[in-house]
């Protein structure tokens, strides 16, 4: 009897600590894609993007698409005719519900890449002054309340850290800052969330430190390191009169320069469109030539925009007109089938890349980062609450506190590590996330009580 009096007093007092803990809910019915050596997989499938970037209306007039349900149905039936499986979104509103958006793209087999930045809460990188001034705690809490608002939803693929931040050789010095969020956002994330979500850069294609770029962003401890490298590439431009060809574009010394990279790596926007755009490069994309080192890409862009890319035109009363280039790539993925099996990549893990050296056009010397704002420390405990939304103005770049010293090597590492019960092969949607309990705390509880048992009996 007094063995089970302990008993009791045990169950009545660990059940209050069980009770509080909130189970987190997994949204979807696809797999949720992970990172195995240099490729994405769907559970035992290798995962190519056959994608679109999808920013109606442009970066500049920053509206979230997933909140305007009528347009989103409307083009859903656009993404399936032409065949895709993921979406890029560049800004969201981190302060709303996005259930019934994502939910429209998970019945229709539609991933989505998502950009974790605003154009109010993002690095400024006009200067080193402004990099630092930028990277705060309070952009940082609106990048982790991105990072809160879509982890549980099984479509969300990737997230991307940045966005051609460097687009130029004079402002490489941006680089630490971005690997800096890199590492901030998948701790974020195996602090705070049950499956491991991949974070990576988006680089612009810019010759003279583009393999710089995808050497650092992996080099280093693994904290720091990137889950995957992307670029948008413009290098294919079709002729006039026939397809621009493999190595003509120099593809074939793209893949020979990334050969051994470790991480996947994909084009996170191509579609050049000078002359025209024949889309010859998705048959490059997704034949042997390629697979074994890059998963597939992005087709830059859905809408027509001021800058000519798009490939659905918007009439006067709101209605989608599908162009030539919308025909053209439909086609282009039509023709295409995956290779099988693995397509030649290197499912192992990798060890990390070598830093690249300092050199004029890059003039970074040292692998040591800037440590997380002081600020920005409780989130990991605590979480980031509500988003900012797309709220805001110039200043919002500047209303945090900055960082105040440099990292030490791996003290970005996590402190727990995702269980992975939200990326079940084949989930079903809502299906329970696994309760998760500080042992620690637990443990605490039952020696206390157990204590106390002895004492009172």
């Amino acid at each position: 009897m007094k063995s089970f009096a302990v008993l009791s007093i045990l169950g009545a007092a660990i059940a209050p600590v069980f009770a509080g803990v909130a189970p987190r809910q997994s949204k979807g019915k696809l797999t949720p894609v992970t990172v195995k050596g240099n490729a994405f997989f769907a559970g035992n499938e290798r995962f190519y993007m056959r994608g679109v970037a999808y920013q109606p209306g442009g970066a500049s007039d920053a509206k979230d698409p997933l909140l305007d349900l009528e347009s989103l149905r409307r083009d859903v039936k656009n993404f399936k005719d032409l065949g895709i499986n993921t979406i890029r979104i560049y800004t969201i509103d981190n302060s709303k519900n996005h259930d019934e958006g994502m939910k429209i793209l998970d019945d229709a087999g539609i991933y989505l890449a998502l950009d974790a930045n605003t154009p109010q809460y993002s690095l400024n990188r006009e200067s080193n002054a402004t990099l630092h001034r930028s990277y705060n705690d309070v952009y940082l809490q609106s990048v982790f309340a991105t990072i809160d608002a879509f982890a549980d939803y099984n479509n969300l693929l990737v997230f991307f850290s940045g966005n051609e931040v460097i687009n130029a050789v004079n402002n490489t010095n941006a680089a630490p800052y971005i690997k800096a969020v890199t590492r901030d956002m998948k701790q974020y994330i195996s602090n705070r969330h049950s499956r491991k979500i991949p974070v990576g850069y988006s680089a612009a294609d810019v010759a003279e430190v583009i393999e710089q770029q995808a050497l650092y962003f992996d080099c280093g401890t693994d904290d720091a390191r990137a889950d995957f490298f992307a670029f948008n590439d413009y290098s294919w431009c079709d002729k006039e009169d026939g397809l621009q060809t493999f190595t003509g574009a120099g593809w074939n010394k793209k893949v020979e320069t990334y050969k051994n990279f470790p991480r996947p790596i994909f084009l996170s926007e191509h579609g050049c469109i000078e002359p025209n755009r024949q889309w010859g490069e998705i048959a490059a994309l997704f034949s042997t030539k390629m697979t074994g080192v890059y998963s597939g890409g992005l087709a830059y862009e859905y809408t027509v925009e001021p800058n000519g890319y798009g490939i659905v035109d918007i009439n006067g009363s709101g209605d989608i007109e599908p162009n030539e280039d919308f025909e053209s790539l439909k086609a282009a993925y039509a023709n295409v089938t995956n290779p099988s099996g693995n397509g030649g990549a290197k499912t192992t893990e990798g060890k990390a890349s070598e830093c690249p050296p300092e050199s004029d056009d890059w003039p970074i010397s040292s692998e040591a980062l800037l440590a997380m704002p002081s600020g920005a420390q409780k989130y990991m405990d605590e979480g980031a609450g509500t988003g900012p939304g797309l709220d805001g103005d110039e200043s919002s770049h500047w209303a945090g506190e900055a960082s105040e010293g440099t990292a030490t090597a791996g003290s970005g590492a996590p402190t727990r590590t995702p269980n992975g019960s939200a990326a079940p092969s084949g989930g079903s949607e809502g299906a329970a996330f696994a309760t998760e309990v500080p042992m620690k705390f637990v443990g605490m509880v039952v020696a206390s009580v157990v204590l106390g048992a002895a004492m009172v009996l």
